[in-house]
């Protein structure tokens, strides 16, 4: 496959991800996550379709070619990477590493990006919990349950927190509600107001549609009377 340009590599990214989230991927859709014009998506997908890096099922979705999610997967590959290098080896926030890594993503050649792997010891998961593309073999990219599927009195565990929201990602880290935390579910308030979980040592916090939204994780179906998280 020849070089791809950021831009292509961009388009493959947002709709690997729109994908994988389970939303439609339509030509607005992309435009809406990408910050670009509708007839600009469209012109770089008839790009990426005469190339066969997309495919068309019908006229109002894209979808990625076989050739395609090869090559998203290598994107997606260097981009958690490089999260994870910069929060392991230069400790920036986990709320941060996403913008940076955006744009070196482009730049990191196959011998880098090898050298990184290996100093992180291959790291299967970046700061956020996001599963690391093999450099070969199958990759899942499973999401899990949201904690807005939570009912109270459940337990949770968190596996993967979006990195979408660079405010709400820090303020979460704050709380302490990071992949590997485990919570309790202690009340679901009615017409639309807040989830309230307790954390390991008891801290309580109500959280927001948003940010439960943004949580990921596995819930233990048992129901659990009391007591703190842990």
């Amino acid at each position: 496959m020849s070089a791809l340009s950021a831009s292509n590599e961009n388009y493959l990214k947002a709709i690997f991800d729109l994908t994988h989230r389970g939303a439609p991927v339509t030509t607005g859709a992309l435009a809406s996550e990408l910050g670009v014009s509708s007839p600009s998506a469209t012109a770089m997908l008839k790009r990426l379709e005469q190339t066969q890096l997309v495919e068309r099922p019908d006229p109002r979705r894209v979808q990625l070619t076989a050739r395609g999610e090869r090559a998203a997967l290598q994107v997606v590959r260097r981009h958690r990477l490089l999260e994870t290098f910069l929060a392991r080896v230069l400790d920036v926030p986990w709320d941060e590493v996403h913008a940076e890594a955006e744009v070196l993503e482009h730049a990191l050649s196959d011998r880098l990006e090898q050298r990184i792997d290996a100093l992180l010891g291959h790291p299967d998961r970046d700061p956020h919990g996001d599963p690391i593309p093999p450099r070969t073999g199958a990759h899942q990219e499973a999401w899990g349950d949201p904690l807005s599927a939570a009912t109270a009195g459940q337990r949770f565990r968190v596996e993967r927190v979006s990195d979408r929201d660079s405010e709400a990602l820090r303020y979460l880290g704050e709380l302490g509600v990071l992949p590997g935390a485990e919570l309790r579910v202690d009340e679901v308030s009615p017409f639309g107001g807040p989830t309230w979980v307790v954390l390991a040592g008891g801290a309580r916090h109500a959280l927001g549609a948003p940010l439960t939204r943004m949580v990921h994780g596995r819930i233990d179906a048992r129901a659990d009377a009391g007591g703190a998280a842990g």
